[in-house]
């Protein structure tokens, strides 16, 4: 099983979510231990080594580390109209 690593803006993001979507996006990283490629996750184009995952109205992003074992999450945010890849490429 995989570990879990969530990024300072992940941890910022996440304390500012609604309760209800912040169940729903906890219950989703945690599946990531068990299953870091689920049948909805996307390889992100113009990386090597991001993912992404819908969740409701927000976008999980997040790579493996196998050697470390390791699942960043390296963003969340919400799916307007591509704003989550500009953010993300920003603080990458």
């Amino acid at each position: 099983m995989l570990k879990i690593s969530l990024t300072k803006n992940v941890l910022k993001f996440l304390k500012q979510v609604p309760i209800k979507h912040g169940r729903q996006l906890a219950m989703t990283v945690e599946s990531l231990r068990e299953n870091p490629f689920p049948q909805d996750a996307k390889k992100l184009k113009g990386t090597t080594d991001y993912h992404r995952v819908d969740i409701g109205e927000y976008r999980v992003i997040y790579r493996i580390d196998s050697e470390k074992k390791i699942v960043l999450i390296a963003f969340i945010g919400k799916r307007n109209d591509n704003q989550v890849y500009k953010q993300f490429k920003r603080k990458k």
